[in-house]
């Protein structure tokens, strides 16, 4: 079934539970205030609320207010007199008489009819199929409602009854066709366009990535996303370090203390990323190893990003270099 038309076929449970719209219940108590502001209003004013009776000694008698008290009293009633929400009792009046007319002709149409226009554009939009877009859904709609205006302006129609049915219909067509839609419980969503904008100056440099750690040495010359060849000094598997700073003095410090004829290292190579990095060997390489190497003229093994045909023939292989390097400086 095609998307946001499941509520279609259930266009009764909708109509039903038209006394439940957010406007009905926004009048209901709108009007429940009102009833009793003035009920509140109305006790204050009645003219025995400020002459009470004096309490029975025999004679009885009702309490005398002084002249100030009277015109403090009247005071009051004058404020709260000129406090009334009166636009309110207006605007309220107004809503009535709107939802009075909108519920009457909801009423007009009888139900028959109702679920005959249901499925006449669910058949419609079952024909679109499973892979049709929002638009295109709410295209077939619109070009339903247009063609059957065309038939009734077109229809010549004897019988009185069928010509008064064919007028409310055509009404609710033209000027009441959301609340029909409504009526039917037929509800497509708006399609929502997602524009990603750069705003960024085109002669602005890339942001540069942050490395954990300790800042690297000059002398490290570290570069992001790439993967030095070499022959390895120190197996990376069982040698690991906290940071790329730490990995490039351990080069520095297996350069400056190896034995005569040993192999001194001029290349780190790091794996920074928390989920480890790839190698198209048959290793799991984890974060913080640490790969020492020599090479007289050092040489690169991959540098920013995998090429695609790479990524072709290593499916697992990531697009962006993983590894980070650096040939060490004399």
């Amino acid at each position: 079934m095609a998307r946001g038309i499941a509520r279609a076929v259930s266009f009764g449970g909708r109509a039903t539970a038209g006394w439940c719209s957010y406007r009905r219940i926004t009048v209901a108590v709108c009007l429940g205030n009102l009833v009793a502001a003035l009920l509140v209003l109305r006790s204050l004013t009645a003219p025995g609320s400020f002459a009470p009776t004096a309490p029975n000694r025999g004679g009885g008698g009702v309490v005398q207010y002084t002249e100030e008290q009277i015109k403090r009293v009247e005071e009051s009633i004058r404020i709260r007199r000129e406090a009334e929400p009166v636009e309110l009792v207006q605007a309220v009046k107004k809503l009535r008489k709107v939802f009075a007319r909108e519920e009457k002709r909801r009423k007009e149409l009888p139900l028959v009819l109702k679920q005959k226009i249901s499925y006449d554009i669910l058949q419609r939009l079952q024909d679109l199929g499973d892979n049709g877009s929002l638009a295109q859904q709410r295209e077939i709609v619109e070009s339903w409602r247009t063609e059957k205006l065309k038939d009734i302006k077109s229809a010549s129609t004897q019988n009185q009854s069928n010509l008064d049915l064919s007028r409310l219909l055509k009404r609710a067509l033209e000027f009441n066709w959301h609340m029909l839609m409504e009526d039917i419980g037929l509800w497509i969503p708006e399609e929502v366009t997602h524009t990603v904008h750069d705003d960024k100056p085109e002669n602005e440099p890339e942001e540069e990535e942050i490395i954990a750690g300790p800042p690297l040495s000059p002398q490290c010359n570290a570069e992001l996303h790439t993967d030095y060849d070499g022959a390895a000094v120190r197996w990376g598997l069982t040698h690991h370090k906290e940071s790329a700073a730490d990995c490039c003095q351990a080069c520095l410090d297996q350069a400056k203390n190896a034995k005569p004829g040993e192999l001194k290292c001029n290349i780190w190579v790091y794996c920074p990323s928390e989920f480890g990095c790839f190698s198209p060997d048959k290793y799991e390489h984890k974060h913080q190893e640490c790969w020492l190497k020599q090479a007289d003229h050092p040489k690169l093994n991959f540098k920013d990003k995998y090429s695609e045909s790479y990524r072709d023939a290593h499916p697992t292989a990531p697009v962006v270099v993983p590894w980070m390097s650096g040939v060490i400086s004399a």
